[in-house]
């Protein structure tokens, strides 16, 4: 199954401050997981949230998978020490 990306608008103004070596390699990374969904059960976050992680390099890419439409929906993209803060 081919999954859709979608981002929320806060992902797009953060990525614009990213070095382009990183944000090469991010895209990479999210255009994988459209066509090759890791499997949910290892990439799911600890807690009481519906939050995936994937590692791309020092950054994280947080996401939220939504079967019933085919839509991964990135939360938040950022450096590993600051990302998991204040998480929507």
């Amino acid at each position: 199954m081919v999954y859709s990306v979608e981002f929320r608008p806060s992902v797009l103004k953060s990525v614009k401050n990213l070095p382009k070596r990183d944000l090469i390699r991010i895209r990479k990374k999210i255009d994988d997981l459209s066509t090759n969904l890791p499997d949910p059960a290892t990439t799911k976050m600890k807690g009481n949230n519906s939050f995936h992680k994937v590692r791309s390099g020092d950054y994280r890419i947080i996401y939220e998978i939504h079967d019933a439409k085919l839509v991964i929906l990135v939360v938040k993209i950022g450096h590993r020490k600051d990302v998991y803060q204040n998480l929507p």
